[in-house]
C-alpha cells in the first residue's frame, strides 16, 4: 500500500472517531506539536481535544463530499477534500460545508496529522 493510501485510510478513520467525541482518541491522529488554522487565527492540539474533553465541542457527524486529492511531498503526504460536518459548539448546533487540507506525517506510532487548514466551501 503506498503512503498516500495509509494516509486516505487513517484520514478516514480520524473523521469516523472525530464523531465519538473521545479527546484522547481523537488526540491520537495528531503529532503532538500539531495546529489548526481557522479564519480567526491558531488553534492547538491542546486547545481541540480540551474542547472536545469538557463538552465545548461535540460533533456529531463528518462525511467527505466529492473526492480527496492526496499527494505525497517529500516525506508528507497533503490531503485535500470537501467536508460536511455537524456538532455542536457551546452548546449551539452547527453545520459545516468546508475544504480542509491536512499535512500528514509518518512516525514510529503510523501517520500523524500535523496540520490543518478549512475553509469555507463556497456554493454558487
Amino acid at each position: 500500500m503506498t503512503s498516500e493510501d495509509q494516509v486516505r485510510v487513517v484520514a478516514a478513520e480520524w473523521d469516523r472517531v472525530v464523531v465519538g467525541n473521545d479527546a484522547e482518541v481523537v488526540g491520537a491522529f495528531m503529532a503532538d506539536d500539531w495546529v489548526y488554522v481557522s479564519s480567526t487565527g491558531v488553534v492547538t492540539k491542546a486547545d481541540i481535544t480540551g474542547w472536545i474533553a469538557d463538552g465545548r465541542l461535540a460533533h456529531h457527524s463528518m462525511r467527505v463530499v466529492g473526492g480527496e486529492r492526496v499527494a505525497r511531498v517529500g516525506d508528507a503526504v497533503v490531503l485535500t477534500a470537501r467536508k460536511t460536518s455537524t456538532g455542536t459548539w457551546e452548546g449551539t448546533p452547527y453545520s459545516a460545508d468546508e475544504w480542509i487540507s491536512q499535512v500528514w506525517v509518518e512516525t514510529p506510532a503510523g501517520w500523524k496529522c500535523a496540520f490543518a487548514q478549512k475553509s469555507d466551501a463556497q456554493t454558487k
